[in-house]
């Protein structure tokens, strides 16, 4: 069963999923209405271009810590199974 680290760090993952999916859509909508000269146009793709802008930053956020906290598990489970070289840690990925 799933413990609370886990369904978090699932949630987590999802949502940097769902923030990638929207952004990638967001940039397609831009490519594809600049052709749009009217200032109405203009106005909402330089609001969309500045959320996107700020979600890129949320999203590089969101990966770094993600990666971060993996990186702080790997070091704990390595202290716990006292692995002092690559060997043991290697080893003990297979056992």
């Amino acid at each position: 069963m799933d413990g609370p680290d886990e369904k978090q760090t699932q949630s987590q993952e999802q949502l940097i999923g769902d923030l990638r999916q929207v952004i990638e859509n967001a940039e397609e909508l831009l490519k594809n209405t600049d052709h749009y000269t009217s200032v109405l146009y203009q106005s909402a793709r330089a609001k969309l271009a500045q959320a996107l802008l700020a979600a890129n930053e949320e999203l590089e956020r969101c990966e770094d810590a993600q990666l971060l906290r993996m990186i702080e598990a790997t070091h704990r489970a390595n202290l716990l199974h006292r692995d002092l070289s690559g060997e043991d840690k290697l080893m003990r990925a297979f056992d």
